[in-house]
């Protein structure tokens, strides 16, 4: 447990190295890829898919956590377009069961309700187990576990 407070606030700019570590923490193995995508939010955020994210950063300024949010115009079971997207949220192992996570998503709700969202969607792996129960506990709905296809034209 951390006796340190920690406060959430938007990506700024020189938060690149930290959140590059926090992302290829969650999604290992493309750290290029983050770099490129983190460069895009900052330079021309149009162009991304990402349109909002939140840092959680402890007393002493190291970042422990983050919340990627967009705006889709639909996500499974939900019914009332657009939908924030919870893309990304990750919070160091150090730091989980202390409210961190909480605080990122009631930011990124604030977020997307802000843009005229009514519905917050996510997702994540059949067997993050993890990650299930943390969403539950968040108040989203377990919709159960979908298969999608694709096929290359």
């Amino acid at each position: 447990m951390n006796d340190t407070a920690v406060s959430v606030r938007e990506a700024r700019s020189q938060d690149r190295d930290a959140w590059l570590a926090l992302r290829s923490a969650l999604w290992p193995g493309a750290a290029e890829e983050h770099r490129e995508e983190i460069t895009r939010y900052f330079e021309a955020r149009e162009a991304t898919r990402v349109g909002f994210v939140c840092v959680a950063e402890a007393e002493e300024g190291d970042l422990v956590g983050f919340a990627e949010v967009s705006i889709r115009s639909f996500a499974e079971g939900c019914t009332f377009p657009p939908v924030a997207y919870l893309e990304g949220w990750y919070v160091a192992p150090v730091w989980r069961k202390q409210g961190v996570g909480r605080a990122l998503v009631l930011a990124a709700e604030a977020w997307g309700r802000a843009r005229g969202c009514r519905e917050f969607a996510s997702d994540t792996e059949a067997e993050n187990e993890v990650s299930r129960l943390a969403h539950r506990a968040l108040g989203f709905d377990d919709l159960g576990a979908i298969r999608c296809f694709r096929k290359v034209l």
